[in-house]
């Protein structure tokens, strides 16, 4: 647990790591484990918290309090309702009887619903509203879908400093409280990114232009390192959310007796001979938050899929509901697949991109191995998507 002031702005870091967490949500992988950053600021007047503590850690986080002689606490701004933000709410307004909540509408109905906090407790805020703190004045900034309807953001005015809750951060523990700007947090704040923000990528492009107008000094995210330099993370959401892919063909593969696995390599490698980069990815082995983290840039998805009681393997179908939901940008995509006596390989799978609606290239489907024949058919797919690549002006 830390307790930091930041740049002796009267701001003070108060979350902590947990670097043994091993999976978000029950779905996103942790590569490193996480942060959850919460806030304190001390006006002349009024004192507040920016965001909470994860459940598990709230006793930490109170003695935390008690241990800095946090005697009064105004303020408690909930920018979202989910309880790695929100989670200790319930345990500060037992311990600061006299704090109110401050939030949006949104999340003041879920906070009442998910955390059983009295509404009476609760003020609601609009956009651009502001609340006092004496010598300083915090500024309510409406985001919604970035990630969920009630997020919003916080500005610290007189200190130039933005509170933006889950947008522009990282799954990733930190010692130093500032960014390094560096590969490995490059890396993390895009599989961030991939698994989190991108199904709201086009709010999240609106979101880089409120920040660029504000043009703060700081950029604080829930999670992960703070920024000095926002530049660097502002930079990297503007590749990441434009409607360009890259020269990128992102393969998920699952195989029961190898056939599949043949193809696959066979197609990487074909595709790679015309300079298309590719990654491939064993749904069976591979860390699935490295699948949504090459999703981000890459323009198909081919999809290959053994055939399991006459349908395409639950992996693959599992695969295809995860890319839909995460809506990459990508604009083709295709499967291939092996079967031994018979069933509908595709069918199932060609339907379940309802909401990405790529433009599909016609698939290659062989019984058993590989045979000379079906070598053909996957070099014609070798070609119709690097030509399709060449149509869009990536190749």
């Amino acid at each position: 647990m830390n307790f930091k002031e930041i740049d002796g702005t009267s701001v003070f870091y108060i979350g902590l790591n947990d670097s043994d967490r091993v999976i978000f949500d029950e779905l996103i992988p942790l590569e490193k484990g996480t942060s959850y950053n919460s806030f304190l600021i001390k006006g002349s007047e009024k004192t507040a918290i920016i965001d909470t503590m994860y459940p598990p850690f709230s006793d930490i986080y109170l003695n935390n309090l008690d241990n800095n002689d946090i005697k009064t606490v105004d303020y408690i701004i909930a920018n979202h309702g989910e309880q790695d933000h929100s989670g200790s709410i319930p345990y500060l307004l037992q311990k600061y009887p006299e704090a109110k909540v401050v939030t949006n509408a949104k999340c003041k109905t879920n906070l009442v619903e998910m955390l059983l906090i009295d509404e009476t407790k609760i003020i609601t805020v609009n956009d651009k509203e502001e609340l006092s703190l004496g010598d300083k004045t915090l500024q309510f900034i409406m985001a919604p879908a970035v990630h969920w309807p009630d997020t919003m953001f916080c500005y610290l005015k007189e200190d130039k400093i933005l509170f933006t809750c889950d947008f522009l951060g990282a799954h990733l523990p930190f010692d130093d409280l500032w960014a390094k700007c560096d590969d490995e947090l490059y890396s993390m704040a895009k599989r961030y990114y991939a698994e989190i923000m991108m199904p709201f990528r086009v709010m999240c492009s609106k979101y880089i232009k409120v920040v660029r107008d504000i043009n703060p000094n700081y950029v604080m995210p829930s999670h992960g390192p703070l920024y000095k330099n926002p530049d660097f993370i502002l930079n990297a959401y503007a590749d990441w959310t434009s409607d360009v892919p890259k020269n990128l063909v992102v393969m998920p593969y699952v195989s029961m007796y190898g056939s599949t696995e043949e193809m696959a390599e066979y197609v990487k490698k074909g595709l790679e001979n015309k300079g298309i980069k590719v990654y491939a990815h064993d749904l069976i082995r591979d860390d699935l938050g490295e699948l949504a983290l090459q999703l981000v840039d890459c323009a198909t998805i081919l999809v290959g899929a053994s055939m399991v009681l006459a349908g395409p393997h639950p992996a693959a179908i599992s695969a295809c509901v995860l890319v839909n939901a995460l809506k990459p940008k990508l604009k083709f995509a295709s499967f291939i697949g092996s079967y031994g006596w018979g069933g509908n390989l595709f069918g199932v799978l060609s339907t379940l991109f309802t909401s990405i609606k790529p433009e599909v290239i016609e698939p290659v489907q062989i019984k058993g191995k590989l045979k000379n024949d079906d070598y053909k058919k996957l070099d014609i797919l070798i070609n119709r998507i690097a030509e399709k690549h060449k149509s869009i002006g990536i190749n």
